[in-house]
């Protein structure tokens, strides 16, 4: 059977809590629930106000990992500044995964590019995750969802290195463009195969950007915003937020399509699929 992607075109946080008890899954002992933090200075970012209903509705813990690159959240006490600034602090529990080393290396025996990914060692408190994703292109990966956050949201500063550099962190910008897609998918089905597949994926396509969070300065929106996705799929709920951009008659798709296939986006999916960590077909169950 094909897996179920839950798609509504209303985008509040009432309904994201909604969208997720369409899953029927609950998610066991302490859940990791994985955000992306918003660099400093950043304006499309989902905000804390916005996920903590679903955050309070599952009880868990709000975790990030620090990133590779200079900024406000490069390390430890800059990113524990942001996650105030932010308003993360306030409304709930924050664990930064990597704040205190040493990473926790996780094994990848079948994969592609790489064959180990490094995370933060708190994951270790953790007995399942959900992951929240805000759907957006990405300067690099060409977009950035619920795989993206699986992959470079969880690995630990070095750890996102390793991955840019497919193996090679002092070639982190500069190496073979699909080896880096690639190491993506590979690093994605590390933190799968930890929580044993307990996971549920909420995709929010709101302020939907060229850019990431993670660039302080990214681009304004360029699409109007098409709704939110949940799925057990990491696979199939990527690839209904891709299909739906590129169904999409809003005269800024052609912005997004552009920065997805420039960077060959679609790469990160076709890997995963191949990897089994979801499929790319799908039925997508629409809801009022």
């Amino acid at each position: 059977m094909k897996p179920k992607v839950y798609f509504t075109k209303t985008v509040t946080p009432e309904k994201v809590i909604e969208m997720y008890k369409q899953l029927d899954c609950k998610l066991p002992g302490n859940v990791a629930i994985k955000v992306h933090s918003g660099e400093f200075g950043n304006k499309n970012f989902l905000r804390p106000e916005f996920w903590r209903p679903v955050v309070e509705e599952v009880g868990g813990t709000i975790v990030e990992c620090n990133t590779a690159y200079g900024g406000s959240r490069a390390t430890t006490k800059d990113h524990c500044v942001t996650l105030e600034k932010h308003g993360w602090s306030h409304y709930f529990d924050v664990d930064l995964l990597d704040g205190e080393g040493p990473d926790l290396e996780l094994p990848i025996p079948n994969g592609k590019t790489i064959r180990k990914n490094y995370v933060g060692k708190d994951i270790t408190k953790y007995d399942s995750m959900l992951v929240l994703s805000h759907f957006k292109g990405h300067a690099m990966g060409g977009y950035g969802g619920a795989l993206k956050q699986l992959s470079i949201g969880v690995a630990s500063a070095y750890g996102k290195s390793y991955i840019h550099g497919a193996g090679h962190p002092e070639k982190m910008w500069s190496t073979d463009q699909d080896l880096f897609l690639s190491s993506m998918a590979d690093a994605a089905s590390s933190v799968i195969n930890f929580f044993k597949g307990q996971l549920a994926y909420v995709n929010v396509m709101k302020n939907i950007s060229v850019d990431c969070d993670c660039d302080n300065n990214a681009a304004p929106p360029c699409m109007k915003d098409i709704g939110i996705l949940v799925s057990t799929d990491p696979v199939a709920v990527d690839q209904a937020c891709l299909d739906l951009v590129y169904n999409s008659t809003d005269p800024g798709r052609d912005q997004l399509i552009e920065r997805i296939e420039s960077r060959h986006g679609i790469h990160t999916i076709e890997c995963a699929a191949e990897l089994g960590l979801g499929s790319r077909a799908y039925e997508l169950v629409e809801i009022e």
